[in-house]
């Protein structure tokens, strides 16, 4: 196995899932896109990995290397082989796959529940992020990080896997092996506090619950990723 990792923006890393691959010797590549870092061969590699930023899919004329990773996403669908977007990587995968990506209502920052559909549920890798990593249990509504603005509609022949009360498209997955999440799997505590800084938000509330929900969203997370990397 090998995995490419693209960086849509320096401070976006992929935190907790670079510490995994690291844990278990996967051999990785990290590619700064906004640094002008070129895309190596495709064909190197068998999972593609696209991280967050702050900037639209839409944008595509102001940071053309999106459209690069759209041509990567159907690359990597036609193929078979694996997918994981994140925050504006899952965007770039929506509308890669033929789906709209827009303005939401508001912006949706912080810990915030997502809920499961029968889809999700049914599903084998989202059923590693539900279950506890404490105590066992499945648990349909837990809490995820957020930081976005922007939405998507879920793509022609994906299946919906979780919902937000302000996104009720959090999750989806085309095919076996394309995921895509709205919300933040990867951070870090450090990346939660440095992101925020600037953010007009109750920075105590924050820093309280991030104190208290990290450990066990970080054995979800790694749960996730001992499915998704296998």
């Amino acid at each position: 196995m090998s995995v490419l990792i693209c960086k849509n923006i320096s401070s976006e890393g992929p935190g907790t899932i670079e510490d995994f691959l690291k844990a278990k010797g996967i051999p990785y590549t990290v590619v700064d896109l906004s640094k002008g870092e070129k895309i190596p061969d495709a064909e190197a590699f068998d999972t593609l990995i696209m991280m967050g930023g702050p900037m639209s899919v839409n944008e595509d004329d102001i940071y053309p290397y999106i459209k690069k990773e759209e041509e990567l996403t159907r690359d990597f669908v036609a193929r078979g082989k694996s997918i994981l977007g994140v925050c504006l990587g899952a965007q770039i995968m929506a509308k890669a796959l033929g789906a709209r990506v827009y303005k939401g209502g508001q912006k949706e920052i912080g810990w915030y529940d997502i809920e499961l559909t029968s889809d999700g549920i049914a599903d084998a890798l989202m059923r590693k992020l539900a279950v506890h990593p404490h105590v066992g249990d499945m648990w349909r509504r837990f809490k995820v990080f957020h930081w976005h603005g922007e939405t998507f509609n879920i793509p022609q022949g994906a299946v919906r896997l979780a919902g937000s009360e302000l996104f009720p498209n959090q999750a989806f997955r085309h095919g076996n092996r394309a995921y895509a999440f709205q919300f933040h799997i990867e951070v870090t505590k450090d990346m939660v506090y440095d992101w925020l800084k600037g953010e007009d938000i109750d920075h105590d509330r924050l820093k309280a619950e991030t104190e208290k929900l990290y450990d066990v969203y970080s054995g979800r997370a790694n749960n996730f990723y001992e499915a998704f990397f296998k």
